[in-house]
């Protein structure tokens, strides 16, 4: 039951374009006790049917700007090639470490994002 209701909120926030998969390797290394390197493969399979239910729907409302997707989309395999290299050589300790790091890092911008848009609207009240 717990894959199901992971695999729900991952769907959730990915749909929302906000990186579920984040979410997923969470869900399953710290509540399932999968190992990280088996969670975040597990994460690039989950990645496929989301994502193309997700671009379907963005298709339909004229939300992608194609030549830019096609920009980052081969980029991205780029660094995805060279990203599962590294992975084979790190233990799963460190990439959980890592991964860990990553989530602070996006977790501190993010507050201080909410943060400055904070400051900026009690600016405009007084």
């Amino acid at each position: 039951m717990l894959p199901i209701i992971f695999g729900i909120i991952a769907g959730i926030v990915t749909g929302l374009g906000m990186g579920g998969g984040t979410i997923l390797i969470l869900l399953l290394s710290l509540f399932m006790g999968v190992e990280q390197h088996v969670a975040q493969a597990t994460n690039l399979v989950f990645f496929i049917p989301t994502s193309i239910a997700a671009i379907i729907i963005n298709i339909k409302q004229k939300n992608i700007n194609f030549k830019l997707a096609g920009v980052v989309s081969i980029s991205g395999v780029i660094g995805a090639i060279i990203g599962a290299i590294i992975s084979e050589n790190i233990s799963s300790a460190n990439l959980k470490r890592y991964f860990a790091i990553f989530i602070l890092i996006i977790a501190i911008h993010e507050i201080y994002k909410i943060y400055k848009e904070y400051r900026i609207e009690r600016k405009k009240t007084y």
